[in-house]
């Protein structure tokens, strides 16, 4: 028996991507894409997919308002507001900063504000201590006769990883030989979700810097899904693309986000899908995917983030090109 309830179309594509593999020095069937940006719903993405868990379950203990954290230019916050805006919920979003930070709304924000959600600006923190703040703010909606549920940061837990179990079996459905599956690991939820239908020796995880522990935090994730102790040092994942931390531009990161964009027409964002992108060209530059082995590059969305990323937008626009003819 499930409160699952439906917020896309399933399967999304599975594209090949012959330019990108041969520039990586691949195979030309070596690499392909799980397009999961285009899942519909509020500008697509990723937590859709937990969402369908997460938010069914709202609906099921009659909620009437979704609450949940995220950075400021969170993707799983954009997509809550949308999912609350079709099923005619309430949204209040908690993030970090304040008030003023929306006077120069770009990105997620702008999208938040268009599907009508709230914000509570909770100020400086980061998504460990928001917890507390959407506690209290929940207490409020309480106290003021709403009904609200709670959804964790990055709709990441045992039952939104539920959604990517189901993806896991959707890529072996579409490419039953696939060896790797590639993927940025944020609040956790993606990556565990992968691990219990995939298992752990065929998902490569890139940590984003959005949790101090990922392999701990996918470990405990997936642990529910697998019904057995999956050991953090038995995971994938590599460190190698955080940077200076979460959120700030990675030199690396910008580079394969201009590769994918040149060979494929690929869009991807600074914070999650470009970051995983540079740890899979990490990944074939090491030995750890070589040629011949089939490869699946999970695209989790973020295309609103990157035009909320004030520096990438910046680099991006000074690089442009002038065509100016004699």
């Amino acid at each position: 028996m499930s409160d699952k309830i439906a917020l896309s179309t399933w399967p999304t594509p599975m594209e090949p991507m012959p330019r990108l593999a041969t520039a990586l020095g691949l195979r030309e069937d070596d690499l392909w894409i799980k397009r999961d940006d285009l899942t519909g719903l509020g500008g697509g993405g990723n937590k859709v997919r937990k969402l369908e868990w997460t938010v069914g379950a709202a609906v099921a203990a009659h909620a009437d308002t979704l609450v949940t954290t995220g950075a400021e230019q969170s993707n799983h916050a954009r997509l809550t507001a949308a999912a609350g805006a079709r099923l005619g919920l309430d949204v209040v979003l908690v993030l970090p900063g304040t008030s003023d930070s929306s006077a120069n709304a770009s990105g997620n924000l702008v999208l938040d504000s268009l599907f009508g959600a709230r914000v509570f600006w909770a100020g400086d923190g980061h998504p460990g201590t928001l917890a507390d703040v959407a506690d209290d703010v929940c207490r409020r909606l309480s106290r003021d006769g709403a009904r609200p549920y709670s959804i964790p940061f990055g709709g990441s837990s045992p039952l939104g990883a539920r959604g990517y179990a189901e993806g896991g079996e959707e890529i072996r459905s579409q490419l039953p030989d696939v060896e790797h599956v590639v993927v940025a690991v944020g609040s956790g939820g993606t990556m565990a979700g992968l691990t219990g239908a995939l298992g752990e020796e065929r998902v490569l995880g890139v940590h984003c810097g959005a949790v101090a522990d990922p392999a701990a935090t996918v470990s405990a994730l997936a642990r529910p899904l697998t019904r057995r102790d999956i050991a953090p040092d038995s995971l994938r994942i590599r460190t190698d693309q955080v940077g200076a931390g979460y959120g700030v531009l990675h030199e690396p990161v910008l580079e394969a986000m201009r590769t994918a964009a040149a060979t494929e027409g690929l869009v991807l964002d600074p914070v999650y899908s470009g970051r995983a992108m540079a740890g899979l060209i990490a990944a074939v530059r090491d030995g750890d995917i070589r040629r011949g082995r089939r490869t699946v590059f999970l695209h989790t969305g973020g295309l609103p983030g990157l035009f909320g990323h004030a520096e990438t937008v910046h680099r991006s626009v000074t690089a442009l090109r002038s065509y100016a003819p004699e």
